[in-house]
């Protein structure tokens, strides 16, 4: 889907675990560093301000596969906290820090869970995805952060 400032990519998983342990995995940035990198990427906090209009500053490292936003091997991500709902939801604004105009501009990332029969399901929506980022490479990303959440918390 393309709105007026951008693509939405959205993808949602199953998680046998409960909100409150997977809430706990999105506030805790030693948690974030080990299930947050897709496949094949590793990731390390720089600063994180876990408050409403907190900010943190990631790297994602490639691990050379080369396909980095800010350099060849990273993408340096700046984000800024807006909600915080325990065990229900978090919001938040990215920007990668890259030359390329292709990946400018703040896509918005709010992560939901809802109480399901088996666990939780996990739905992470991204408004207003940089042009840079292919449809299906996002969609692989996702898919893999999700894979990894349910790896950490189950």
């Amino acid at each position: 889907m393309v709105g007026a400032e951008g693509r939405t990519d959205s993808a949602s998983r199953l998680i046998k675990a409960s909100a409150e342990k997977i809430y706990r995995a999105f506030v805790d940035p030693d948690a974030w560093v080990r299930w947050l990198p897709p496949h094949g990427m590793t990731g390390e906090m720089h600063h994180f301000d876990r408050r409403p209009g907190g900010t943190y500053r990631m790297t994602l490292n490639y691990n050379g596969a080369g396909a980095g936003k800010s350099s060849a091997e990273t993408d340096v991500v700046k984000g800024t906290f807006v909600e915080f709902v325990p065990n229900d939801r978090v919001v938040q604004k990215v920007e990668f820090e890259s030359n390329d105009p292709a990946f400018a501009g703040t896509m918005t990332m709010s992560w939901s869970l809802a109480a399901a029969e088996d666990g939780t399901e996990v739905t992470i929506t991204a408004e207003n995805v940089p042009p840079g980022i292919s449809k299906e490479d996002h969609d692989a990303g996702v898919r893999s952060t999700l894979e990894n959440l349910a790896a950490f918390v189950e």
